[in-house]
């Protein structure tokens, strides 16, 4: 009021002409009090009130983990709403409720459930990083016993971690809780149901865990390969390679179909099985490749049932063994994921069985199917020392 009355006893020196100085310089000063005026003298207006929050709780150390730490919590929500709509105090005791209200959490919903997440779960480097997921968040007050709110609160989340680049799914949760309170008591009852709704997420998750840690290939961080031969069957069709049961003669039980010079014929293949095994950590593949020959499809003439005739056939078969434990020597930890081993052993496979093929027809071209004496035994001796080598002989 003091300055108002100074400001007002001012312009009144101005108007009646005031002192000289004054007045050569009426125009501008007053102008500039003129635009000063309403701005001093405008009384103050109250701002809009500010939005209704719930302030979520920490819950510090609900739980310890041992085989995780959350690395980062994502909003995953379709539409991202405040997380709340409540119904506020009506305006008259004992009135009907008004239309619910929105309220998001302090801070934003995200940024207050990663607050909530980063204080209320221990992080421990060198456990394995999860991304927690918020797919719904939702609490949704209406109308219960007159002065009185129904809550209805939807929490679901899904938890994942990246191994060597890649996401991993692995678990969902999904929790709802209800609750009621008086109007009168404003949101007290919301901010502890979503709380307990959190915690028991997490509790979930952590038990989640500790169960598959150690048997779910999902958590597994790292790869052993277990390579073997398949053990000697003894099958009416079919012969598996041993150095104990080479070829013979009751082995060729197809018809002779004679051509390109050929005495006999014979058609060995390779297999692979793989079974992996989750233990503690460690995704053990133990590969097993069989090698064999189709009895019905292998035939030789009356007159090649000879040692030397013999030997270029088995020598067929020794090819396919080779190629077996050159593929089982692809098959490494080093040349697999953990995330992708089977398309990978997939490709080795194909390109092992091309390997075999070309040696197949390599073979039967220097040997002149057996015809040219000294290029056989070249071979002979190559697929012996090969043998050898790989330890099969």
């Amino acid at each position: 009021m003091l300055l108002a009355s100074r400001i007002l006893h001012f312009l009144q020196l101005v108007t009646r002409g005031g002192p000289a100085w004054l007045r050569r310089r009426r125009p501008a000063r007053l102008a500039l009090l003129l635009v000063a005026l309403p701005v001093l003298a405008q009384p103050g207006r109250p701002g809009p009130p500010p939005a209704p929050t719930l302030t979520l709780q920490a819950v510090p150390a609900a739980i310890t983990p041992t085989q995780f730490y959350v690395a980062a919590v994502l909003d995953a929500r379709p539409e991202r709403h405040a997380v709340a709509a409540m119904l506020p105090r009506p305006a008259q005791p004992g009135g009907p409720a008004p239309a619910p209200e929105a309220v998001d959490l302090q801070g934003g919903g995200l940024a207050a459930i990663c607050e909530f997440v980063a204080r209320s779960v221990p992080r421990a480097a060198g456990l394995r990083p999860v991304t927690v997921r918020l797919r719904e968040c939702r609490l949704q007050e209406t109308p219960g016993a007159p002065g009185w709110a129904t809550g209805k609160l939807t929490l679901a989340l899904s938890f994942e971690w990246l191994r060597n680049g890649r996401t991993i799914a692995l678990t969902t949760y999904t929790g709802a809780a209800r609750y009621q309170r008086p109007l009168t008591s404003a949101y007290a009852a919301a901010e502890p149901a979503l709380r307990q709704a959190l915690v028991a997420a997490l509790q979930y998750f952590d038990g989640w865990m500790n169960r598959e840690a150690a048997a779910n290939a999902k958590l597994a961080l790292r790869l052993q390969v277990h390579p073997s031969n398949s053990p000697f069957r003894h099958e009416a069709d079919t012969l598996f390679y041993s150095p104990a049961h080479p070829l013979s003669y009751p082995d060729f039980l197809a018809v002779p179909r004679p051509r390109n010079g050929a005495v006999g014929a014979v058609f060995p293949s390779f297999a692979y099985t793989a079974q992996a095994q989750a233990l503690n950590g460690v995704l053990h593949l133990h590969l097993q490749t069989k090698v064999f020959v189709v009895r019905t499809n292998s035939w030789l003439l009356p007159s090649a049932h000879d040692a030397y005739s013999l030997n270029h056939e088995q020598r067929h078969f020794d090819l396919v063994q080779l190629v077996a434990e050159r593929f089982k020597r692809k098959v490494t930890p080093d040349s697999l994921t953990l995330d992708n081993y089977d398309a990978r052993m997939q490709f080795q496979f194909l390109q092992s069985w091309r390997e075999m093929n070309q040696l197949q027809d390599q073979y039967d071209a220097e040997t002149s199917h057996g015809q040219n004496q000294a290029a056989q035994q070249r071979w002979n001796e190559r697929i012996e020392a090969e043998l050898r080598r790989y330890g099969v002989k």
